[in-house]
């Protein structure tokens, strides 16, 4: 009997679409099992390559869908199931609105490509009004950032953009054997729960462009960090409820949504990012 470590031993991984087949059935359970979904969730794969995932979330999810870059791999994955609603396209430029259905909001689930990760992880911030949550294979180096605290080195731009907006945890990590081919990195396994309500941000883009340009300059003080900021969006006055000679990572994200709103209130006209 054929091993699932053999078969994907038959394909030929596309580096430039960043392809690390999942081999490991176990691990495809448990991932699965993460997502937490009921029967009539509309599910939706990111990246299903040769269908570790696929083969479990098409038997008990009826609203699924995948989305897939790698052609040969859409007309696979079409070939060995039978109906799947798969679209060939590049999640970074998906219409998430379109597979959300009345009321309901997406659930998100994939081993998504390191090379992209970043891309993808705000992708889904941005689309937040139709995604509930979301399950991922993420490196492990971005896992710890994602759920890193205040003065830690992991702590950053992504910590603070994503806490803001989502509740996340740490569920797992996954070797490197379970793999094919092995990557060079240790991965992880991320759930996060979206909420705009999570944290009353008054000005969402202000919010982001405030945490990206006080980690900018890392280790300087806010008052030098935020200098361009504040100059470029005509902000002479801040006097604002922050001691403005601590460092970015010192922050809490409640006191970044604070100081934002603050920031937002003071505004007047188009905002420079």
């Amino acid at each position: 009997m054929i091993s699932s470590r053999q078969k994907y031993q038959m394909y030929n991984p596309k580096k430039r679409f960043g392809q690390n087949f999942l081999v490991d059935d176990n691990i495809s359970s448990k991932i699965v099992r993460s997502l937490d979904a009921g029967r009539d969730d509309v599910i939706l794969e990111i990246g299903p390559g040769r269908g570790a995932l696929t083969k479990l979330l098409v038997k008990d999810y009826p609203e699924f869908v995948a989305v897939e870059i790698d052609e040969s791999a859409v007309t696979e994955l079409k070939e060995k199931f039978g109906g799947l609603n798969v679209i060939r396209g590049d999640v970074l430029e998906f219409d998430f609105s379109s597979v959300a259905g009345g009321n309901r909001k997406i659930k998100v689930i994939g081993n998504i490509p390191y090379n992209i990760t970043s891309e993808i992880l705000f992708r889904l911030l941005d689309n937040i009004s139709c995604i509930d949550s979301a399950v991922l294979m993420v490196q492990k180096e971005v896992a710890e950032r994602l759920v890193a605290s205040p003065e830690t080195k992991q702590y950053g731009i992504l910590s603070v953009q994503f806490q803001a907006f989502a509740s996340i945890k740490h569920l797992f990590t996954v070797p490197r054997t379970a793999f094919f081919p092995k990557p060079d990195v240790t991965s992880s396994v991320i759930r996060m729960n979206f909420s705009k309500e999570l944290n009353r941000i008054d000005n969402a883009v202000l919010f982001r462009s405030l945490v990206r340009n006080a980690f900018s300059k890392r280790r300087k003080t806010l008052k030098n960090s935020l200098k361009d900021f504040f100059e470029a969006n005509n902000i002479i006055n801040t006097d604002f409820n922050l001691d403005f000679s601590r460092r970015a990572e010192t922050l809490t994200v409640e006191e970044f949504v604070l100081l934002s709103n603050e920031i937002n209130s003071y505004l007047r006209g188009p905002m420079v990012i």
